[in-house]
């Protein structure tokens, strides 16, 4: 039997995208994952299929699993030689049970490695636009817990030393007992009109931070029913807050924005709105799928040497081309002396990656556009292959035809409706929780009116985007309101849009 090992990770203090290299690796080789409360789930989307997920999450409200019971986990997992990673919220190490956990294992002679984490009191104010240190604010930092083991016979946390001994100080798991920290801060001399901050669930889209000083922040906290996970700062390096806000202070910060994309495209635009503050709610109403018959799509394979062009307006026709080309034992030397058009350049990129250079991508990413710019290159006596959905409109081959193209269109895949998105994001939008809904493409819009019955007062509750006009066009004849178009049809583009939409009508507010 192969030896076991135990990883105790720090997955970092919420945002996925701050866990270290190394704490991913472990997690992409692990066996089991043994995963804590606050640990966002899309961390274990890079997980082993056969992984074996064990949640022990603990809150103030609720423990999944005692510590007891997650230590034997641990021992008999990797006593069955399995690889066990122990994810652990912020730094394993600080003020966590990282320490309790790796002193078991040692103890048991269980092999064991410690990744580091990036700390939640460090993390969390500096995305709420705080320095803990400061040349002329701050020299010294203390992070101490909120909540000490209530087993312990003395408290260690010497607050008549901490009150005045440090600059700022940063309590974790402190909400609960504010009153008390409060208290004993003042009584041992800190100041009433010391600023403080609280942040809850830091570095998340659904950050909330509020600021006082120790003499009103109960009673601001009371006002907003503030509870945990939060992370208190005291100090003045608060004051500086507003002046270095950044992650809370984006346009779309906060914004629930529906992708209706399918769900092996959905990824690019989520991870585009998290980067700018939204909160993505993925609804994925349409699922791609080849037609029913290859059989034309196959015998234009087998006669590719009779084509001048290759024109694909979508990177889901190049998935289904490819796919039935290598279906037929083939690859993509068949292609040699064919000149290739893309119609964006994401469509250009599915192409690159399979080793595929692409001639030609219009100026303006449409259908128009690519017509446009081939008006230019006469094509006339050219033979095009056009390969596509099969909902496609009639206007690209059309006027390629009437710059003198013999056009072969096919259609090569359908974008059928997904029952699967009957899920949360329309109960969000049958519950007005819904900012922006985003269509990629004229499909989406079919298939999500179609899922909420035709109820077009559901949709116009929200701020709809389009990625181009073709989508746009398409809402707007099934009596849409359109908000926001792309003005370059892609996804960046997309979402600079929305954000740019945001931007001016916060100007316009101000």
């Amino acid at each position: 039997m192969k030896s076991g090992k135990v990883y105790l990770v720090g997955a970092g203090p919420g945002d996925p995208d701050l866990i270290t290299v190394k704490g991913l690796d472990c997690i992409k080789k692990a066996d089991v994952i043994i995963y804590d409360y606050l640990i966002d789930e899309t961390l274990l989307d890079s997980t082993c299929p056969d992984v074996e997920r064990i949640y022990a999450g603990k809150s103030s409200k609720c423990h999944a699993k005692e510590q007891d019971e997650i230590n034997q986990l641990m021992l008999e997992k990797s006593r069955q030689g399995k690889i066990v990673v122990r994810l652990k919220g912020g730094d394993p190490f600080v003020l966590g049970r990282g320490g309790e956990e790796a002193e078991f294992l040692a103890q048991h002679k269980v092999p064991f490695g410690i990744v580091p984490g990036v700390s939640s009191a460090t993390a969390v104010p500096a995305y709420a636009g705080i320095p803990l240190t400061h040349r002329c604010l701050a020299s010294s930092l203390a992070v101490v817990t909120g909540h000490e083991d209530p087993s312990k016979e003395t408290r260690s946390i010497a607050w008549e030393k901490l009150a005045i001994g440090v600059d700022t100080l940063v309590v974790l798991m402190g909400v609960h007992n504010l009153t008390h920290i409060v208290e004993q801060l003042i009584k041992n001399g800190r100041s009433p009109s010391t600023p403080v901050a609280l942040i809850r669930h830091g570095t998340k889209q659904e950050q909330q931070t509020i600021v006082g000083n120790l003499e009103n922040i109960i009673a601001k906290a009371s006002e907003v029913n503030f509870e945990p996970p939060a992370v208190i700062v005291v100090g003045e390096v608060v004051r500086i807050r507003e002046q270095l806000r950044w992650f809370d202070a984006q346009p779309l910060f906060g914004k629930r924005i529906l992708v209706t994309r399918a769900r092996h495209q959905a990824g690019l635009l989520s991870k585009l709105l998290r980067e700018h503050g939204a909160l993505p709610v993925e609804m994925p109403v349409i699922r791609i799928q080849p037609t029913a018959s290859t059989k034309k799509l196959d015998q234009a394979i087998r006669n590719l040497e009779k084509y001048h062009w290759i024109i694909f307006t979508s990177s889901n026709g190049v998935e289904v081309f490819f796919q039935r080309l290598h279906s037929l034992n083939l690859d993509a030397c068949c292609l040699k002396g064919i000149r290739i058009g893309a119609i964006g350049p994401a469509t250009a990129k599915a192409l690159e990656i399979r080793g595929i250079h692409v001639d030609y991508i219009p100026a303006e990413y449409t259908g128009k556009g690519i017509a446009s710019g081939l008006g230019g290159q006469d094509i006339a006596g050219c033979r095009i292959l056009l390969p596509r959905s099969a909902i496609s409109d009639r206007e690209l081959p059309q006027t390629l035809a009437q710059l003198g193209a013999e056009v072969h269109e096919l259609a090569i895949y359908d974008a059928i409706l997904a029952a699967e998105a009957v899920s949360l994001g329309k109960q969000m939008l049958l519950a007005n929780e819904i900012d922006v809904i985003t269509f990629t493409s004229p499909s989406t819009v079919v298939n999500l009116l179609t899922l909420l019955d035709g109820r077009r007062e559901v949709i116009d509750r929200a701020k709809v985007a389009c990625i181009g006009p073709k989508t746009a066009s398409k809402a707007a004849k099934a009596g849409l309101r359109i908000d926001i178009i792309a003005q370059e049809s892609t996804i960046p583009g997309l979402v600079e849009a929305v954000e740019g939409y945001f931007q001016r009508d916060r100007k316009e507010v101000e």
